[in-house]
């Protein structure tokens, strides 16, 4: 477990949790999170341009959307192991100081962290043929109660 540091660039900081699956009695999934690093990036809404759906005469919506760019690729988990997106949580977003961004207002995680799902992440290659950073689109993750 380790910890990233913040700066202008990366001035927040996320939790990031990978995934253990097993097979269940009856062949079902189970997954089981497991915390593994903090690491430093921004995060924003996306904002109403990028919303995945378009309906009609809502006048009141709930972004679920964010983009975000992190200087460690989040698929790759402390141990170099590598893991598929949808085994990736990323929660726990807050500035250095502790205050978190994004919480739950309702249900069972109420004042709890919002959890997100990797939607798309996207190495970002500068002039000089480096991964200057990875770009992230994020979606809250519909089921809260994962842990």
């Amino acid at each position: 477990m380790s910890c990233d540091s913040t700066d202008f660039e990366f001035p927040m900081l996320a939790d990031v949790y990978y995934a253990t699956t097993q097979s269940g009695a009856y062949g079902d999934i189970v997954k089981a999170w497991v915390f593994d690093r903090t690491v430093a990036g921004n995060f924003v809404n996306a904002g109403a341009k990028n919303k995945e759906e378009v309906e009609v005469d809502v006048e009141m919506f709930k972004d679920t959307m964010l983009l975000a760019r992190t200087r460690q690729d989040v698929r790759v988990d402390s141990s170099s192991n590598g893991y598929d997106i949808t085994n990736v949580i990323i929660t726990n977003i807050r500035n250095p100081d502790g205050t978190e961004y994004y919480t739950e207002t309702s249900g069972s995680r109420k004042n709890d962290s919002t959890l997100f799902e990797i939607a798309t992440q996207q190495p970002f290659v500068g002039p000089f043929n480096t991964v200057e950073h990875y770009r992230l689109v994020m979606r809250r993750t519909e089921n809260q109660g994962l842990f």
